[in-house]
């Protein structure tokens, strides 16, 4: 215990004398100390995280992913983009709000009120969809909080909808008995609205600077009054050269103690508040990570945090992306818009939505949603390789989802309520699949965006395992008699006993060879997403 101790000691010592060396933030914990607990905020103490089994067993999720920048319906980082003369964003802005030199995001934020917003009616239909754990977004990039936020005065019960949005989600996931997710974005804000301090370089309005440096006193007689412009847009700061997610590129002005402060402490409140089962952040690695030690502080919080609330038991789950191998030891690796092209050893996810991240009227009035199918195979595709997925549902500034969305959730509904056992409490085989996709190389790029890139076909099959049952699941309809080549003969596989196709009474024929496993062409075929044969092994 004493070396274990001097060990941790040695390693906590080494990060602030490195911190120190290397101008590292390190944030003050006076206002919200770390829970005391078996994890310190080093990632040696964090490599003792085990992925708990509720996480593995659940498989599916799905996320609002909703904020002030779907009031616009534009899509995607409009918070940025209507800074970026000339864009698309930019133009709407003018046309529908003003110049952004007097009206910035800010008044996108005062223009959404949530009005006919029903968390319990959404979350039900989630759950009966085949969710097993629901997500809110608590603040993305544009900086505001969705819940009485003590460190954040641009919050929800304050501005905007006037609605404390964190705790209307939390109470319906809980009426429904859903492990509650939040995802964290916030910590980019600093280089997100950088381009709010910019002004157009031609026409009338030439020279004449955008919002992003008003002060608390220009307000004056405004609706936001009171408020602080810089504790939304934050850009008391030189702009960075460049534009990089990372921290640590050279390009990025660095973030400040105050900066550092604030997200810290806004996310431990979060945190204390809420007590989510699962945590998202969209980061590389942990918020501001390497250049402050907030996300490892934070992650040593919220394991000890849980730990307290569930009798000491671990059950959190918390996410971060293009981590290295030892860091996904420490945490779940988030893949966006995307999947690794092999099984992985450790439990992973999946985060990926229909449309954009935001909600954008294009998508609907262009019929450009993911399908039911899409979603389906992609599912089936991620349980294999012993990942979950979370699927957002882009929900419009008012609150609802369109009925293009309920259709999609619908046909996912059909599909999981005849196969959902094959996915649900599932593990992985000993191989994830056969067929055409599985020799095709489909590399990551970054944080993921490899999804959409190969046509599965009926000649794809996917496998998962639960006890002596094996589900093969075809990626299609079958065409012919189907031949699947890992259930070979005589080569150490169980013995097959049985083999059902779920959604149908038929009883199958089959003929194990010494080259493969041959089932009869069903002449019944329960649907045209992906077809689960059920196989008993002694």
């Amino acid at each position: 215990m004493k070396a274990r101790i001097l060990s941790a000691v040695f390693v906590l010592t080494s990060f602030y004398m490195s911190a120190q060396d290397n101008k590292i933030v390190i944030v003050n914990t006076e206002k919200e100390p770390i829970a005391s607990g078996k994890f310190e905020p080093t990632w040696q103490s964090l490599s003792q995280y085990k992925v708990p089994e509720w996480f593995r067993n659940a498989k599916f999720g799905i996320w609002a992913h909703w904020g002030p920048q779907c009031q616009a319906e534009q899509g995607d980082w409009y918070a940025r983009g209507m800074y970026e003369e000339g864009s698309g964003y930019y133009k709407y802005q003018v046309a529908h709000y003003g110049h952004p030199s007097k009206a910035g995001f800010k008044e996108v934020i005062h223009d959404w009120k949530a009005q006919n917003w029903n968390p319990e009616k959404l979350v039900a239909l989630y759950k009966r969809t085949g969710a097993q754990y629901f997500f809110a977004m608590a603040n993305h990039h544009d900086n505001l909080d969705m819940w009485d936020s003590k460190y954040q005065e641009w919050n929800t019960t304050r501005v905007g909808p006037q609605k404390n949005i964190i705790d209307g989600w939390s109470k319906a996931a809980k009426k429904y008995k859903l492990p509650f997710g939040l995802s964290v974005h916030a910590s980019h804000a600093w280089t997100f609205y950088e381009t709010a301090q910019r002004a157009d370089t031609t026409g009338p309005m030439k020279g004449v600077p955008y919002d992003g440096k008003l002060t608390k006193a220009d307000g004056k007689g405004t609706w936001w009054e009171g408020l602080d412009p810089q504790a939304l847009y934050v850009q008391n700061h030189k702009p960075s050269t460049g534009w990089s997610w990372e921290w640590q590129k050279g390009v990025v002005t660095p973030p400040s103690q105050e900066y550092c402060d604030k997200f810290y402490n806004r996310t431990m409140d979060l945190i204390n508040k809420y007590n989510p089962d699962l945590v998202y952040f969209d980061d590389t690695t942990l918020p501001l990570y390497p250049v402050s030690d907030a996300g490892l502080k934070l992650a040593a919080h919220y394991y000890n945090h849980n730990m307290a609330t569930h009798h000491g038991k671990l059950e959190a789950v918390m996410f971060g992306k293009i981590l290295t191998e030892d860091q996904k030891k420490c945490m779940v690796w988030d893949v966006e818009r995307g999947a690794p092209d092999k099984g992985q050893p450790l439990a992973w996810q999946t985060c990926t939505c229909i449309g954009d991240w935001h909600y954008n009227r294009g998508r609907y009035n262009d019929n450009n949603y993911k399908s039911a199918t899409t979603v389906i195979r992609t599912l089936i595709d991620i349980v294999s390789k012993n990942g979950n997925l979370l699927l957002n549902i882009p929900v419009r500034g008012d609150g609802t989802i369109d009925d293009k969305e309920v259709t999609v959730l619908e046909g996912i509904a059909k599909w999981m309520k005849i196969n959902k056992e094959s996915i649900f409490d599932t593990r992985p085989w000993k191989i994830f699949g056969e067929g055409p996709s599985v020799d095709a190389v489909n590399k990551l790029d970054g944080a993921g965006f490899n999804e959409g890139k190969l046509a599965y076909t009926e000649k794809d099959v996917r496998y998962v395992q639960k006890g002596n049952v094996l589900y093969a699941t075809l990626m299609g309809v079958p065409t012919e008699d189907i031949s699947l080549k890992s259930l070979v003969k005589n080569i150490g596989t169980n013995k097959i006993t049985k083999i059902e196709l779920l959604g149908s009474k038929e009883k199958l024929s089959w003929k194990q060879h010494s080259d493969s496993l041959i089932i009869e062409k069903p002449k019944f075929i329960p649907n045209d997403i992906a077809v689960v044969f059920k196989i008993w092994r002694e």
